[in-house]
């Protein structure tokens, strides 16, 4: 399966904390639409979890699940900018 890395990483706040984390592929943003995300169900957050999907299967390119990942991040008012 193909690891979808980005050209440029998103950077996200998680938990209560804020931690900052650094999302440089498809599954890592998987992983975090799977497990940290505070506003499941959106659009946004619907779109970026299949597009990341697409990627991993090879029939989407990186870039385009990046672009819907740090769409969904700056609606759930985690992405940081």
């Amino acid at each position: 399966m193909n690891e979808g890395w980005f050209a440029k990483p998103v950077s996200i706040a998680v938990g209560f904390t804020g931690e900052i984390r650094n999302v440089s592929s498809a599954r890592q943003a998987m992983i975090i639409l799977d497990h940290h995300w505070p506003d499941e169900g959106t659009a946004k957050y619907v779109e970026a979890r299949h597009s990341c999907l697409d990627v991993l299967h090879g029939t989407k390119a990186a870039d385009i699940a990046r672009e819907a990942f740090a769409a969904a991040a700056r609606e759930a008012r985690i992405l940081v900018e």
